[in-house]
């Protein structure tokens, strides 16, 4: 299977994450539209209802899947918290290809050999961080885990303070 057709999000009725493939159906007066994801594995069989197989999901919490694996055999997806010896980033569509935002990066050291020249950042392509010479690894994503993003505690983390 290609996983990276694939999109997850949160269900409205318990906020449980779900996979699967991804629509929207707008109102024909175009007021609100529902979102909703066909679960893999769903029963897909002729004449199935679809209120049986659509799940209904919170638009602000779909993801989609980078196709790509971290060293845990894990999918990697959109908004995904990742961690590598070098610090932490979060995964963002960006440019036309996956890229790292990286969270702890303005106090990192700017001579090692993987940085990229790109503006003030450091490499950015996902696809060179999730090879397995990187040893990267999904520690949580923006949504259940925000606090990972907080650079302040990231910070007195690497340089000791309490």
């Amino acid at each position: 299977m290609e996983y990276r057709h694939l999109c997850r999000a949160k269900r409205t009725d318990n906020g449980e994450w779900v996979e699967g493939f991804y629509f929207c159906m707008t109102h024909p007066e175009g007021r609100y539209m529902h979102h909703f994801i066909i679960p893999v594995g769903a029963d897909l069989s002729l004449g199935t209802p679809i209120e049986n197989i659509q799940v209904e999901v919170d638009s602000d919490t779909i993801c989609w899947c980078t196709g790509l694996k971290d060293n845990n055999e894990k999918l990697i997806w959109e908004n995904d918290i990742v961690k590598c010896k070098y610090g932490k980033a979060i995964v963002k569509w960006g440019e036309g290809e996956w890229k790292i935002e990286w969270i702890e990066g303005q106090i990192w050291r700017k001579d090692l050999f993987f940085w990229s020249i790109e503006g003030q950042g450091y490499r950015k392509d996902l696809s060179f961080w999730s090879m397995g010479d990187v040893d990267l690894k999904i520690i949580g994503n923006e949504f259940d885990n925000p606090e990972l993003l907080n650079v302040y505690e990231t910070v007195n983390v690497i340089i000791g303070g309490k």
